[in-house]
Formats: C-alpha cells, sequence, structure tokens
C-alpha cells in the first residue's frame, strides 16, 4: 500500500491568530507526528503577491508564520517544513503545467469570478479590471505545489476545495497527453475542524479585523479578550454556552471535562467579566511555553531561517530528480 502524502500551504498574509492555531496550526503539528504518512508544509510566498502585499510585511509574515509553528513543535525532522520560493522547479513547474491547463478553466475559479462580478457590480465597462495574471492563475501555481511532491491528500477548507479539483484537471490532462506522470491528489475536507468567532462574534478573520494574535503579550491578550462581544444577560441570569464566542474559543483549548464544568457555570449564570477572565487565564497559560519560544525565534530569524533551508534541501531532494524527469517526458533534453 502506498503511503498516503499531506500537503499544505499556508499563505504569508498576517500574523498568526488562534483561529489560525485551531483550525490548521495544531492539527496540522499533530498529524507532522504520524510515521505512517508524509507531510509538507510549505510557506506559499509567491501566492502571496497575487495579493499586492506590502514587501516588508510579506516578509514580516514569513517570519511570524514559521516561528509560530516552530515554537508550536513541528516536527521537522520527519515533515517537509520549506518556503516555496526556496523550490525553483515549483515556478518552472508552473510554467510547464500552464501548457496543459485550458482558459476555460481558470475562468471558473472562484476568486477570478468573484473579482469579474464586483467589476460588473460596480458598473465597470471591463469586468478584468484590476485583475492580474498573478490571481487569474493562482491556480496553476497551487497545481504545481500539490503535483511535485506528489500529494495524495490536501487538507482543505470547503472554499479551496476547487483548488485541489482545478489540480487533478489538470494532472489527467497531462498524463493523457504525455503519460502516467503526476498522482491525483484528493481534498481532504475537515468536517470537526474548529472555525473560531471572533472579537464581533463574526468568524476570525484577518478580513474583519477581528482577531486574537496567537502569541499577543499577555497585556494585549487580556485586553483584546475583555473587548468580546458579549449579549445583555446580567450576572446570575443562566446564558447559552452554544450563543458565546467566549465560550466557543475556550472551548477549543479545553478539555471535554473543563468544558463541562463551564458549561454548568453557564447554566449557573457566570458573569461576563468572569468568564472573560477565566478564559484569559486559561489561553494565557496554555500558550506561555510555547510564546516564550516564538519571542527566541522573532528575536533571532537566522535559526528560522537555517530552519527552513534545512527543510528546502529536504524537498529540493525530491522536486529537482522529479522536474528532471517532467523535463524529459516533455521533450526538453539534453541534445547527445
Amino acid at each position: 500500500m502506498t503511503q498516503d502524502i499531506y500537503l499544505t500551504g499556508i499563505t504569508t498574509t498576517g500574523t498568526p491568530h488562534v483561529g489560525n492555531y485551531v483550525g490548521a496550526i495544531r492539527p496540522g503539528i499533530a498529524a507532522s507526528r504520524d510515521p505512517s504518512t508524509e507531510h509538507f508544509y510549505f510557506l506559499a510566498d509567491y501566492h502571496s503577491l497575487a495579493k499586492n502585499e506590502d514587501p516588508d510585511k510579506i516578509a514580516q509574515s514569513t517570519l511570524e508564520i514559521a516561528a509560530s509553528w516552530m515554537a508550536l513543535g513541528l516536527d521537522t525532522d520527519r515533515a517537509f517544513f520549506y518556503r516555496q520560493s526556496d523550490i525553483p522547479e515549483i515556478p518552472e513547474l508552473t510554467w510547464i503545467l500552464t501548457g496543459m491547463t485550458a482558459k476555460g478553466l481558470m475562468n471558473r475559479a472562484h476568486s477570478y469570478k468573484a473579482a469579474v462580478q464586483a467589476n460588473e457590480e460596480r458598473g465597470n465597462a471591463d469586468p478584468d479590471k484590476g485583475v492580474m495574471m498573478a490571481l487569474y492563475s493562482y491556480p496553476v501555481l497551487m497545481a504545481a505545489d500539490i503535483l511535485m511532491f506528489k500529494s495524495t491528500k490536501v487538507p482543505v477548507g470547503r472554499d479551496q476545495k476547487q483548488h485541489v479539483e482545478m489540480a487533478r484537471d489538470i494532472a489527467q490532462r497531462f498524463n493523457h497527453h504525455y503519460g502516467e506522470t503526476f498522482v491525483l491528489p484528493e481534498p481532504v475536507i475537515g468536517e470537526h475542524t474548529a472555525v473560531l468567532k471572533g472579537l464581533d462574534g463574526r468568524k476570525m478573520s484577518k478580513s474583519y479585523n477581528n482577531t486574537i494574535p496567537l502569541f499577543a503579550n499577555e497585556k494585549r491578550l487580556r485586553k483584546l479578550i475583555m473587548k468580546i462581544k458579549t449579549d445583555s444577560l446580567e450576572p446570575g441570569e443562566p446564558k447559552d454556552p452554544d450563543d458565546s464566542t467566549l465560550f466557543d474559543i475556550y472551548k477549543a483549548f479545553a478539555t471535554e471535562e473543563e468544558s463541562s464544568a463551564i458549561e454548568k457555570r453557564y447554566a449557573e449564570g457566570i458573569a461576563w467579566g468572569e468568564m472573560k477572565q477565566v478564559l484569559f487565564d486559561y489561553i494565557n497559560e496554555h500558550l506561555k511555553p510555547a510564546r516564550e519560544e516564538y519571542e527566541r525565534l522573532i528575536a533571532n530569524p537566522g535559526i528560522v531561517e537555517a530552519e527552513l533551508q534545512r527543510g528546502a534541501d529536504k524537498a529540493r531532494a525530491r522536486s529537482a530528480p522529479f522536474l528532471a524527469e517532467i523535463r524529459d517526458t516533455i521533450g526538453i533534453r539534453r541534445l547527445g
């Protein structure tokens, strides 16, 4: 039986928040310790260019995300942990795959269709106004990320499922034309992945500016938790934990027994101020050891860089020979 290969990309935009930790980082780190599978985790810095981010922000985000995964215990001896831009075979494969990608397929990409719809709603005569090729071709680069390492499983949210399906379509067309070359990946949708609410009760997201940074210092962490939106129920009045952002976040960190104990306190009418203090104390204690390691890594970026270079060397031991095979397959060969 062939070993499953999982691949996860992390776009280098913004600072990791507690929603990222619960939804992607924590399960990813747990999976990295599974000896029965292989895991690739990469910092998708080329992908961030599609969003026209500030260059300094991209560099800072790369450091913060890499330091976060390392501080929280990613097993980099077992897993492949690398920066996308350190693997030159990926952009080369992107161009090769472009030759096997139908424009009609790209026209159906959700992100492109959303940009066109936004232009139409604004009354722009050009439906493609402001659409850069980095956004339009985003799924081809993602296909190269996935296919380069013969990934069999790609954990994604529902909104990213289409990109894995597109990678399959591109791989199938290539295999039909050139012979069996690429493994067809499957999307893995986390049905039970926690999606946390943010400060305002909506989904925690950088685009809503309602996040709690994962490694905010104690003072800022407490201040942000105290800002979390609650209803007007008084102390002593029973409260519904299923309709509480505070409980939503607490439950994502706590054990079942601890969560049950807090549910009981909700039924007894715990005051919102008291619950906020409980949440702060619990999360602060939970993250304190990793926060100290994160701060050490941020202060010593050379340590993070060395780890990413080590990961790139490991990854290129796979990508370089595979690209050589692909080049030979498509007829780009030495002449003697």
